[in-house]
Parts: structure tokens; C-alpha cells; sequence
């Protein structure tokens, strides 16, 4: 068992009931990974890279967990298993997306995960709900505020909060 660390999960959903996944899913990674600290607002954006699908929501969770990042990455592929989730085609539709955006300041360059997440700085539908609730903190490889870079982020995407339940 490692120390405690606080972890940047995004969780995204684009078929079925998209809250009702979101909502499993945050329970399911709560038990499972440790305490959850803090919950973004659910987002609503048009699908990133494969525009032909349904709107996404989306979700960032902190938790604070002494799981080490392999053993977080597998509760959360575990989490996906269980809502449904089929990889098919990237970036294709799916129920349930568990990324992990950042795991307290380690950079991990391994070849079944990399952490601070690779396109995170490029994807406004992670940026914004990141921000919400961890916005001060940096990026441990552009030494960057989450704040500054969805400020500066490229991606033309709208991220709208979603008024549902």
C-alpha cells in the first residue's frame, strides 16, 4: 500500500441513461479507491474526435486513495467492465469512460498508463469540470494551473452544465 494521494478522475458517458452511469460509477470508484473529495457539476459536450455519436457527459472526481496508479487504473477499467463498456473503435460511443487526468504529482510514463493523462491540456471537456473543482492545481509536466491551461486550451468544443437530475 502506497501513501495517500489525492487522484483527477473524468468520468464520460454517452449511451444509455448518461447520469444514472455517471452516478454508479462515482459510488462504485468511491468504495473501491477510497474517499471521494470532490465531485465536479455534470457537463454536457458534443463527442471529441468522433463527432458522429450522442453528447457526452461528463464528470471529475478527486479521491483520495492509497491505491498505487496501476492498481487505481484497474478499478476503474473494473468500474467501466461493469456499466457495460465495450472497446470497439477509438473514441467511439461507450457507457462508461473512467481516465486518470492526474495522480497527485507523479508523472508515470508506463506502457499501459500515462499519467498526467496525454491530451488532457487539449480537451476543454476535461479541462472544465477539472477546473471546478481542482483549478489551482498544476499540471506536474507544464507546471501550469489547471485554470491556466483551460484558459488557454485550443479545443472549440462547447462544455455546457447540464441541467438533468
Amino acid at each position: 500500500m502506497s501513501a495517500a494521494v489525492t487522484a483527477y478522475l473524468l468520468l464520460g458517458s454517452n449511451l444509455g441513461d448518461r447520469a444514472a452511469l455517471l452516478a454508479a460509477a462515482r459510488e462504485q470508484l468511491a468504495l473501491a479507491a477510497g474517499e471521494l473529495m470532490a465531485s465536479s457539476a455534470l457537463y454536457e459536450t458534443a463527442a471529441w474526435g468522433r463527432e458522429d455519436q450522442p453528447a457526452f457527459l461528463n464528470q471529475a472526481l478527486a479521491v483520495r486513495t492509497t491505491l498505487t496508479p496501476h492498481e487505481l487504473l484497474a478499478h476503474c477499467l473494473a468500474t467501466e467492465q461493469r456499466a457495460g463498456r465495450q472497446r470497439l473503435e477509438r473514441w467511439g460511443s461507450r457507457t462508461l469512460d473512467v481516465d486518470i487526468l492526474l495522480y497527485g504529482p507523479e508523472i508515470i510514463d508506463a506502457p499501459t498508463l500515462t499519467v498526467p493523462h496525454p491530451r488532457l491540456a487539449e480537451r476543454r471537456f476535461a479541462l472544465v469540470p477539472l477546473a471546478e473543482i481542482a483549478g489551482s492545481v498544476l499540471h506536474p509536466v507544464r507546471h501550469t494551473s489547471i485554470a491556466e491551461l483551460l484558459a488557454i486550451c485550443p479545443d472549440p468544443l462547447a462544455v455546457k452544465p447540464w441541467p438533468g437530475r
